[in-house]
């Protein structure tokens, strides 16, 4: 099992608790949270992060610099804007990131009708 650190920018309080509980309804995955982008370079030198979801209240700048000074220091980390849709397709998000954790279907156990 694969385990990935998420770190969830944005400023509405209420949406970024919900995304931290989506997050870690799933096994192996955590989540931090952050309001302050500012922090966000004193934050990566102390945790390794995989994801970086960016979630509402920041400008277009801000989201620029926040991928661009990632990358800069990890080209690994992933950077998603993530503005809601629900828990199922914040997990799409994460598998096409990470397609090796997607659950796979047996497709010899299912029958074609005709």
């Amino acid at each position: 099992m694969k385990i990935l650190h998420f770190l969830v920018i944005g400023k509405n309080q209420e949406i970024l608790a919900t995304l931290k509980r989506i997050i870690e309804n799933n096994t192996g995955w955590y989540a931090y949270l952050m309001e302050d982008e500012n922090e966000l370079q004193s934050f990566l030198d102390r945790h390794k992060i995989d994801v970086i979801l960016l979630s509402s209240g920041l400008s277009e700048l801000t989201e620029i610099g926040i991928k661009a000074y990632a990358l800069s220091i990890d080209d690994n980390i992933k950077v998603v804007q993530h503005f809601g849709g629900g828990s199922g397709l914040l997990k799409n998000e994460v598998y096409q990131l990470f397609p090796e954790l997607c659950p796979q279907t047996d497709l010899s156990e299912q029958t074609i009708r005709t």
